[in-house]
């Protein structure tokens, strides 16, 4: 399954350039109007067109160096798309633990590829941990921790490098240590008190009962050595192994009992997306039970004929939504229904990152603790957090789009969208942008929305063309290029700038 990749050493560079592929067709008419957007002025862009080895967006800057060094290393799209999200698990726990859920969208460009050249999900969406009946009660309901199996068949399907080349970044972070980024301080000072009733988050997040601050170093030795067993052992120690019998124990300790048939039944899968026409282009979304790939696609479906109706496309997206949570028919039915408007309850924070290869491969993922730091409480001895059942909070609207050629079975642009309930507006609205004026999102979405994007002005791969990725400036992530691999057996000399 896995292809011989490359190996180089880590370039660590944060602009860089690339080539991409023919033109796009034009877009189907719309109407005139300005940019679907909040902002006037446009993100910075990280573009590439000559050398180029690939494209990385994460929400918190260690992780996305560290997909940037995958790329360099001659890793595809899955291999720094997986790298970062273990990473993540180390870097911002508070939307992406070991513990977390999610949902991916990935595809390898041309007729050889996985899946013949059209778009996968992979699921690993909140499922709520059934409380076994010796469980004591359980104070703070948890989800099943998705995470690794997610990734892990991402792997399977897409990935090139071997699965430990891509644990050993975040475990290494974990145990040298690494700053605590903005994002990550951002999110403890929205929670910090109720989180620090934890003993095992405050001796995390407050060591010696100073709360981080950004540069402060945050080193994580339980969560090393969980990282570094799944490393040797692989997930399934995670899952039915001696971790396994770990979790079992210390989810109980923690207030959120998960029975050990419950976490080893706990498993990822792989679907067909929702797809919808745009030109000769076609737009994959995540399919439900990520919804927000639903309200993403009722969205865009608006926005693609009404580039300005950006209310109208906010309403239809939470409506549609709403009316599939209450059982209000299929995907495909909804979106040639038009539901009565409704709102969605408060819902919890998730994060995107994103990965484009030199071969025109890409995957966008959307992770969630189902609330900021989950249920607040570290498994204890093994250092992470529990996510939050669905069932005692709504999940979020994961959301994240694609758009490639069916034709020439080439990549031309990948979205991923956050922001509680403005997450599906933010990743139509950016795709929507992003096609119509072949520029990668020429302004910011609205609030509360926050979008990532790579894309390119002509099709990936082939000659020609610039490719861009752009962090939202508002979420404090970054986006970043690599440096394509030296062929095998040439000399490298690794370059780090700081």
């Amino acid at each position: 399954m896995k292809r011989a990749a490359h190996q180089a050493g880590a370039l660590l560079l944060s602009v860089l350039v690339t080539s991409c592929g023919a033109s796009p067709p034009h877009a189907p008419a719309a109407a005139a109007g300005p940019a679907a957007g909040a902002a006037a002025s446009a993100p910075r862009v990280v573009s590439a067109a000559k050398g180029f080895g690939g494209m990385v967006v994460a929400p918190e800057p260690n992780a996305a160096q560290v997909g940037q060094q995958i790329l360099a290393a001659g890793g595809d799209a899955a291999d720094a798309a997986v790298a970062m999200g273990f990473a993540l698990s180390v870097t911002l726990p508070s939307r992406a633990g070991l513990g977390a859920a999610g949902a991916c969208l990935a595809f390898e460009a041309g007729a050889k590829a996985a899946n013949g050249g059209t778009p996968r999900a992979i699921l690993f969406t909140p499922q709520a941990a059934a409380v076994p009946p010796s469980a004591a009660a359980a104070d703070r309901p948890a989800a099943l921790p998705l995470l690794p199996r997610g990734l892990y068949l991402l792997h399977h399907i897409y990935g090139h490098l071997p699965f430990e080349q891509l644990v050993a970044p975040a475990a290494e972070m974990a145990r040298a240590g690494v700053p605590a980024s903005r994002p990550l301080v951002r999110d403890l000072d929205v929670v910090a008190q109720p989180l620090f009733a934890d003993p095992g988050a405050q001796a995390v997040f407050a060591p010696g009962g100073r709360r981080l601050t950004v540069g402060t170093v945050l080193r994580q030795p339980e969560l090393a050595a969980v990282l570094a067993r799944i490393k040797l052992a692989g997930v399934g120690d995670f899952y039915q192994g001696e971790l396994a019998r770990l979790i079992v124990q210390g989810s109980a300790a923690a207030g959120g009992p998960i029975g050990e048939q419950a976490l080893r039944q706990a498993l990822a899968s792989v679907a067909a997306p929702l797809v919808l026409p745009y030109g000769t282009d076609r737009v994959a979304f995540l399919p439900p039970p990520a919804d927000g790939g639903l309200a993403a696609a009722a969205a865009f479906e608006t926005l693609a004929q009404h580039p300005a109706a950006v209310q109208q496309a906010a309403a239809r997206a939470l409506a549609v939504a709403a009316a599939w949570r209450n059982g209000g028919g299929s995907a495909a039915a909804l979106l040639h229904a038009t539901p009565p408007a409704a709102s969605l309850p408060p819902l919890p924070a998730s994060a995107t990152f994103l990965a484009v290869d030199r071969t025109g491969g890409a995957v966008i993922c959307a992770t969630t603790m189902d609330n900021l730091f989950g249920t607040g409480r570290m498994v204890p001895g093994l250092g992470f957090l529990l996510a939050a059942s669905p069932a005692r909070t709504p999940p979020p609207l994961l959301a994240a789009a694609l758009a490639w050629n069916p034709r020439a079975r080439a990549f031309r642009a990948a979205v991923g969208g956050a922001g509680q309930d403005g997450a599906a507006l933010a990743a139509a609205v950016a795709m929507a942008n992003t096609l119509r004026t072949g520029q990668a999102m020429p302004v910011t979405v609205p609030e509360p929305g926050r979008a990532n994007v790579i894309a390119c002005s002509r099709y990936l791969p082939g000659g020609g063309g610039r490719c861009a990725a752009i962090a939202d400036p508002r979420g404090l992530g970054m986006a970043a290029g690599a440096i394509p691999p030296p062929p095998q057996n040439s000399e490298v000399h690794p370059i780090i700038i700081r």
